[in-house]
């Protein structure tokens, strides 16, 4: 009979919060986008203006638009299809999120390996979502 493989405690604890993340990301993309859909909030671009952008790169559709990249979205966070972000921005951390989590279990383990590897990778994707780091022709 086959040995029945268990999950650790930092993997219950990953998937957990990755579960619960990913479910809550999922009813807030819902909300947002109905609020988007329903006018709640006023869009930056008219739904009717936007067949005109949709043959844009991206590129010429900031400039054509006046929208800046990066985090500058949080400033149109009022206008209904920037709202929209937010839910994107939350599922997009929710990997450090995951990684906040599992740390201390791996202190109180004293596992300094993966106390290091964990601590890295958490500053690592602080650093590229603040886009502070800049890579490829962006």
């Amino acid at each position: 009979m086959a040995k029945e493989i268990k999950p650790s405690e930092e993997q219950l604890a990953y998937a957990t919060i990755l579960d619960w993340g990913m479910k809550l990301g999922l009813v807030f993309i819902i909300i947002t986008f109905v609020i988007y859909l329903f006018g709640i909030l006023p869009p930056y671009i008219p739904i009717e203006d936007l067949p005109r952008y949709w043959k844009l790169n991206v590129h010429k559709y900031l400039e054509a638009t006046g929208i800046q990249a990066g985090w500058a979205w949080l400033k149109l966070i009022s206008k209904g299809e920037f709202l929209n972000f937010l839910s994107i921005a939350f599922l997009g951390a929710l990997t450090i999120i995951c990684y906040i989590r599992i740390l201390p279990i791996f202190i109180k383990k004293k596992d300094i390996p993966y106390t290091i590897l964990t601590l890295v990778q958490i500053l690592i994707l602080l650093l590229a979502a603040s886009g502070f780091l800049k890579v490829g022709a962006h």
